[in-house]
C-alpha cells in the first residue's frame, strides 16, 4: 500500500484535493486535524494536555475546550512546542495503525503541517497543493469568517511556500484551472490505472 501525504498552506485547497482523490480513486483519507481532536479526548493524551494547559483545557462534559487550548498554544512558542510534542507522536502512531487496517491500494494523509509535524517519514509521496497568496487569503477569510490580519497571522506560523514546495513529489496548482488533469498522470503512474 502507498501512503500519500497532502499538504499546503492555509486556503490552498488541500481538503478539496483530498476529496477529489477520495471520490475519483476510492481512497480513504486520514484527516490529521479531526483525528488529533479525537485523540486529545483519550485519557493519556488528555492528561498530558491538562498538565500543560490546566483543567480549563476540557469542558465539564469532557469535550475539548478548543478556545482554551488555542489561547495557550498561541501565547508562546514553547507552549506550541509542548502541545506538539504530546499530540504529533499520538497522531503519527494512530495514522500508522489506521493505514495498516485499510484495504485500498493507497491511503491519503491530509495535514497543513505534515512536514513540520514529522509525518513525512510515514508517507511515500507528498502532494503539495499551491495557490496564489491573495487567493488563499480570500478563501481562508471566507471559510473561517476571519479578518485578513488573522489569516496572515496564521500563514506566518506555517512553513513558507518555498520550503513546502521543496518537499513535493507533485505540485497541484489550485488557482482556478482544472485539478483532475493535474492529478491523473501522477495517479496513473502510481496506481497503474
Amino acid at each position: 500500500m502507498t501512503a500519500l501525504g497532502i499538504t499546503g498552506g492555509i486556503g490552498s485547497g488541500k481538503s478539496y484535493v483530498a476529496r477529489l482523490l477520495a471520490d475519483n480513486y476510492r481512497l480513504p483519507v486520514y484527516d490529521c486535524d479531526s483525528r488529533a481532536r479525537r485523540l486529545m479526548l483519550e485519557p493519556q493524551l488528555r492528561q498530558q494536555i491538562e498538565s500543560l494547559v490546566g483543567p480549563e483545557a476540557y469542558h465539564a462534559d469532557g469535550s475539548l475546550n478548543r478556545s482554551a487550548v488555542a489561547t495557550y498554544l498561541f501565547a508562546d512558542a514553547a507552549h506550541a512546542a509542548a502541545i506538539d510534542a504530546a499530540v504529533h507522536p499520538a497522531v503519527k502512531a494512530d495514522f500508522c495503525q489506521w493505514a495498516a487496517s485499510q484495504a485500498a491500494p493507497a491511503v491519503l494523509m491530509e495535514s497543513a503541517i505534515l512536514v513540520e509535524a514529522g509525518f513525512a517519514d510515514v508517507i511515500d509521496r507528498l502532494i503539495v497543493v499551491d495557490a496564489p497568496l491573495e487567493l488563499r487569503i480570500e478563501r481562508a477569510m471566507r471559510r473561517d469568517n476571519a479578518t485578513r490580519q488573522q489569516v496572515l497571522a496564521r500563514i506566518s506560523r506555517q512553513m513558507s511556500d518555498a520550503e513546502r514546495l521543496g518537499h513535493a513529489d507533485i505540485v497541484v496548482c489550485n488557482d482556478g484551472r482544472p485539478i483532475m488533469p493535474q492529478l491523473r498522470f501522477f495517479m496513473a503512474s502510481l496506481l497503474g490505472r
